[in-house]
């Protein structure tokens, strides 16, 4: 599942609990086309399973075997034999049922999708919420073969199956989603690196490692610090490990189980731009605030894949979200116990979100649920979390939506810019203030423009100097009112600001204060607010009365004392 990604950052938060930043303003527009890339990803191109006949009683563990008696009459032999009336008459069969599992159960019964789990675990956290669930190893064979004659179509929470499995299914007609073939490459890191490259997809410089000599010629090559991963078997940080010179790679390399383990190295890359790290055939923990944010979340638009139904649209419906991870904190009730806490402070949050994955045992830095936090912009979404991880939190909190921008296209404008944000915070009418340049970051601007609407913003206060574009390329984007202010420039003392401000074309106007003045650029904005605003209204009346009896105590004054005396004051 694709979404419009802005950026990641820490806020103070330890690295482990770095929660995900998501902006509707960023530029990227996912495809909404079906069809299977190189890999054999499932599409909208697919025909629909066959129903497999339902005749076999759900999977037993031992102990649940012992505890409960079986009987023609329980709840889930019944399911059996009930007929399926949904969107689709195909059973969903998810090899796992962790919480990936269990968001897709969630999105399946909104979606009246019947969706059937596999899991060693009687009491995962997707088995209270599947239509059936089956105990069982998701990468034995015959647990797998087994759990496949109860599903018209198989798919995977988790890519640690067994493809061999898989592939035998598929040859026998059985459809699986993604193929086997897929699986085989997503199971192994260093292969999907090589699968990739081959495609001209920008990757970070890696290679495979056989021995002590391949390694030291990889930190020559790459230099230090260097990553160093396992192939297969690694995720959520294990089977990784750095390197942080020539001596630390003996005992890196042993405590990721040796060459014989498989193991190749990439770059200790900078983010300075976007590239390739992996990819999972399922949904995927960096998307769970798509269930929020996005008009189709990833677990929805993973369902319609499998099952050949039209995929739905993925853009963000939401301008901003963050989704925080609930780590434990402790062991046991004591760890619950902190959760719960973290949990309650949500509750009292504009636009948070809890996703709690009920597993049955807490364990430090276990992941034990995420909070989404979805709001009007970036920085409002978060001030919330930052509500969020004060532990005095207890009342409820109102985050106020910026009314006004005040943007410029450098620092340097700052000084005069100023002024209109005195005036407004005076005023008490919420605004934000950020650099927004028409030449240097033209994307920016036009995402700043198309967004600022569904933000909140009602007004745009613009600063330019010299060719002074940004207001009027601003006002061309968007249907707010836009106000712009000259700067003073050292060569033509603002009036070339001024005189390209003015001289907009027909349709697109632009409101322009004198040189300078930031001031009643933001007086204007907040007439404009106040005409349907009865409180500001009655601040802006008192703004005025204050100015004539400003007026009218200098006058007096001046007429008291004389002139002479007045100046010399």
């Amino acid at each position: 599942m694709l979404s419009r990604f802005a950026s990641s950052v820490c806020l103070g938060v330890p690295s482990d609990r770095l929660p995900v930043f998501f902006d509707s303003s960023a530029p990227l527009k996912p495809s909404l086309a079906g069809g299977r890339g190189a890999l054999g990803f499932p599409s909208t191109c697919k025909k629909k399973a066959p129903m497999l006949p339902l005749s076999l009683s759900p999977a037993r563990s031992a102990r649940f075997r012992a505890s409960v008696q079986r009987d023609e009459g329980s709840a889930s032999e019944r399911k059996d034999a009930m007929p399926i009336h949904g969107v689709s008459e195909t059973i969903v069969g998810v090899l796992g049922g962790g919480q990936l599992g269990r968001m897709l159960c969630q999105a399946a019964s909104q979606m009246a999708i019947k969706v059937v789990t596999l899991d060693p675990l009687e009491n995962c956290p997707a088995s209270a919420i599947s239509y059936q669930h089956f105990v069982g190893s998701f990468d034995d064979g015959e647990s797998v073969r087994e759990f496949a004659k109860r599903c018209g179509v198989l798919t995977v929470e988790i890519e640690h199956v067994d493809a061999v499995t898989l592939e035998k299914l598929d040859q026998q007609g059985i459809d699986c989603q993604p193929k086997a073939s897929t699986i085989r490459i997503i199971q192994d890191k260093y292969l999907q690196k090589v699968h990739f490259s081959q495609h001209g997809i920008p990757l970070p410089d890696f290679m495979q490692i056989d021995d002590l000599a391949s390694a030291e010629k990889a930190g020559d090559l790459f230099g230090y610090p260097l990553m160093i991963k396992s192939k297969r078997l690694a995720y959520d940080g294990r089977g990784n490990a750095v390197a942080y010179n020539k001596e630390d790679l003996p005992s890196v390399v042993t405590a990721l189980g040796g060459f014989d383990h498989g193991l190749y190295v990439e770059r200790w890359t900078p983010f300075v731009k976007v590239l390739l790290n992996e990819v999972a055939p399922r949904p995927h923990n960096s998307g769970h605030h798509t269930i929020e944010s996005c008009y189709t979340s990833q677990y929805e638009q993973h369902l319609r894949a499998v099952l050949g139904l039209p995929l739905g649209d993925p853009s963000m419906k939401s301008p901003a979200a963050i989704m925080y991870n609930i780590l434990g904190e402790d062991e046991g009730d004591a760890g619950f116990y902190l959760a719960h806490q973290l949990i309650g402070r949500a509750l009292n949050i504009p636009g948070a979100t809890v996703h709690w994955y009920d597993k049955p045992e807490m364990r430090k830095q276990r992941k034990m649920g995420h909070i989404t936090i979805v709001g009007p912009s970036m920085n409002i979404v978060r001030t919330r979390l930052n509500l969020l991880l004060e532990k005095g939190t207890t009342g409820n909190h109102t985050v106020v939506s910026p009314r006004v921008a005040i943007i410029m296209g450098s620092d340097s404008d700052l000084p005069t810019m100023k002024g209109a944000a005195e005036i407004l915070k005076n005023f008490d009418v919420p605004f934000e203030v950020t650099i927004v340049s028409a030449h240097r970051t033209p994307e920016r601007m036009y995402s700043f423009a198309m967004s600022a609407k569904e933000r909140g913003i009602q007004i745009i206060i613009a600063g330019a100097g010299g060719a002074a574009h940004l207001p009027g390329m601003v006002a061309s984007l968007t249907p707010l009112p836009v106000i712009g202010v000259p700067i003073r420039t050292s060569s033509l003392d603002g009036i070339d600001s001024l005189l390209s401000i003015v001289q907009m074309p027909k349709g697109v106007p632009v409101a322009t204060v004198a040189i300078g003045n930031a001031a009643n650029a933001a007086l204007l904005a907040v007439r404009i607010l106040a005409a349907g605003d009865a409180d500001l209204w009655d601040r802006v009346v008192g703004y005025q009365e204050d100015m004539k009896d400003t007026v009218l105590r200098k006058a007096e004054k001046l007429e008291g004392e004389g002139w002479e005396r007045y100046l010399n004051l």
